[in-house]
């Protein structure tokens, strides 16, 4: 499993979505609000909005929740004015941390994300402290019931697709950020209804854990996920099938 971050995945433990749904509907929720507010309320025309609501209606959020998340932001809702901000810093084993959130309190935002990585063992660092070592992708999931590696991997090669990774629930196709909405629905038209569909941050070198670390930065981790503002982390570990196996057993999930 390696530490880059999903717009849907916030969680890292298996089963841990369902448990949270109610908080992933209203980071998508804020996501399609600020997503209207910036773009236009048109999908078509908002390639933004398209994709947050696609990635909605793949977490079976409500379509009355969606449609006034779109009405939110159309109507400059005090509540839709939100920022976008990126926090960096590393955890233990100085394993480096990117935080995306959306805030309309950035020092609140801010100390809160400090006080995180400070009780956890890390530590907050400036921006570009460490960006510089990610690359910025377009990330898309699709569940393996809808197509097999081998030809999925074919489709997507020809499509532009930089790189593709799989597991034993979902595949995870990478590409340059110019044309993940195209892509997306190029293989939502040929293969299914995908996860998700987002931009992430991708370290091209990753730091591999053993299960006290990995037990340690996951709790971090999952600190971060639970804070209300934050939308996505994304990290440059690696841990093996074993030792993820071993975390799960021990939590139960």
């Amino acid at each position: 499993m390696a530490g880059h971050s999903k717009f849907k995945n916030i969680m890292h433990r298996k089963g841990a979505q369902d448990k949270k749904k109610a908080k992933v509907f209203s980071r998508l929720g804020r996501e399609i609000s600020v997503s209207a507010k910036t773009g236009g309320v048109d999908p078509e025309s908002n390639i933004r909005l398209r994709s947050a609501i696609s990635a909605a209606k793949a977490l079976n959020m409500p379509k009355d929740n969606i449609e006034r998340a779109i009405k939110k932001g159309e109507g400059n809702d005090p509540d839709s004015n939100y920022e976008e901000v990126r926090y960096e810093g590393y955890g233990p084993d100085g394993i480096a941390i990117i935080v995306e959130a959306m805030t309309n309190n950035k020092n609140r935002t801010a100390a809160e994300i400090r006080s995180i990585f400070s009780k956890s063992g890390g530590n907050l660092g400036e921006n570009g402290s460490v960006s510089f070592s990610f690359k910025r992708l377009g990330a898309i999931t699709l569940e393996k019931k809808f197509a097999s590696e081998e030809n999925l991997f074919d489709f997507v090669v020809e499509n532009g697709s930089e790189d593709l990774e799989s597991n034993e629930e979902e595949h995870i196709i990478y590409c340059d950020q110019s044309i993940l909405h195209i892509l997306n629905e190029k293989i939502i038209s040929r293969f299914g209804q995908t996860t998700s569909a987002e931009l992430i941050w991708k370290s091209d070198t990753t730091i591999e854990l053993q299960k006290d670390s990995a037990e340690k930065l996951f709790k971090l981790l999952n600190t971060l996920e639970d804070n209300d503002d934050v939308q996505g982390v994304s990290s440059n570990f690696e841990v093996s099938e074993e030792v993820m196996q071993e975390l799960t057993l021990q939590e139960g999930v």
